[in-house]
């Protein structure tokens, strides 16, 4: 593994960082995603329109074609410049529009991918079930074969972004009587489509951005299929691996500046004399470079085989936890400051309490330790 940069990709990194320093939007992203829906699309339609959208997507589609490093370093000089979470287009950017990239057709490429890039197409991740939570092979949602359509009936939850998406990838059984993971497929979903409906749900910290969506005899196009009738597993494996990969960069880059900040609060506030604050300030510091090394050792296992492994569900895993140890920690070290807690959007207590989903979000903790144990330690399955 080669975690050096040439001359080339240090030139891309200073240009990043230059045009970042002059276009990051001074006012602040809006929580709620009902009204943070039209800063999202502006926002990513003004990365499009200067070139900075789809790094290493290919040109064809509106992206750059350039290298997964120099789509690294991109998110590495996104995340100093504090630029805004792209929010509402995480999943088309981040997962969803790779996974198309790889599976789709032609025809679904050329329609989907520029919308997605240009901020004009909101997308949702449809697999998480009340039924089956983060167990993707539990699902029941089913999609019967009439003519050219599925006609499809079920439920889902926890949708981040359903009620204001345009589009949804969809997992869903399409074989009768399948179990498991076999009969699975992944479907484009129009979100407009007669027979949806979606019930937004708020979380504890306030804000409302997960929903959950029912299907009432919806029908979607076979030629909505993406990889192939009774593929979906393969298809959605490769979607939570982009999700799990280089979708936490950001994060990691992130929790790098949250920490040395937590260590100058300590210090400034004298409780660094505490042996048991200090040594977990430590041990966090320590955290935050382990979890860079590892993305970058998943990087070039990327470059190596062309797509992310389960090695990706470590680094989900770690980057997680270990936000919301340095959540836990903020808060800690607001001492008696947080009788005056009033929530807002970089208050210590709103962060900490958004911080409970991110070990639900994109397959659960305990998720993640299975495919750790199972795919990677070749243990016997759990269940």
């Amino acid at each position: 593994m080669d975690i050096g940069f040439s001359p080339e990709e240090t030139r891309f990194r200073e240009e990043c960082r230059d045009w970042l320093h002059a276009n990051v939007p001074a006012e602040k992203r809006p929580l709620d995603a009902s009204d943070a829906i039209g800063f999202d699309k502006a926002w990513q339609r003004r990365l499009f329109d200067a070139g900075w959208a789809g790094i290493n997507w290919p040109t064809d589609y509106g992206g750059r074609g350039l290298s997964i490093v120099q789509q690294v370093i991109w998110l590495e000089e996104y995340a100093k410049a504090h630029a805004p979470w792209i929010g509402a287009n995480f999943v088309g950017i981040n997962h969803g529009g790779p996974t198309l990239i790889l599976n789709a057709s032609e025809e679904q490429k050329a329609y989907h991918l520029p919308r997605i890039l240009k901020g004009e197409a909101i997308w949702c991740q449809g697999f998480s079930e009340p039924g089956a939570g983060s167990d993707l092979a539990g699902i029941k949602t089913r999609g019967r074969i009439e003519g050219d359509e599925l006609l499809v009936n079920g439920s889902k939850i926890w949708t981040s972004f359903a009620h204001v998406a345009d589009w949804q990838e969809l997992v869903l059984r399409t074989e009768e009587g399948s179990l498991r993971h076999k009969g699975l497929s992944w479907v484009i979903c129009d979100m407009h489509a007669p027979g949806i409906t979606v019930r937004p749900i708020r979380k504890m910290s306030g804000q409302t951005e997960f929903a959950e969506v029912f299907y009432d005899d919806v029908r979607i196009p076979l030629a909505n299929v993406v990889g192939g009738l009774g593929n979906g597993w393969k298809v959605a494996m490769s979607t939570l691996s982009f999700e799990r990969g280089t979708g936490f960069i950001a994060d990691q880059v992130k929790q790098s500046q949250e920490i040395e900040e937590l260590i100058a609060k300590a210090r400034a506030k004298g409780m660094i004399k505490d042996d048991r604050i200090a040594d977990s300030l430590a041990q966090m510091r320590s955290e935050v470079a382990a979890v860079r090394a590892m993305t970058y050792r998943n990087i070039s296992e990327v470059l190596r085989t062309g797509q992310p492994g389960p090695e990706a569900s470590v680094i989900r895993l770690f980057t997680s936890e270990l936000g919301q140890r340095l959540k836990r920690m903020a808060v800690l070290l607001k001492g008696e400051d947080i009788i005056d807690f009033a929530y807002g959007d970089d208050d210590a207590v709103g962060d900490y309490l958004r911080g409970f989903a991110a070990t639900i979000a994109g397959g659960t903790a305990q998720i993640q330790r299975d495919i750790i144990g199972e795919r990677l330690l070749g243990l016997p399955k759990s269940r």
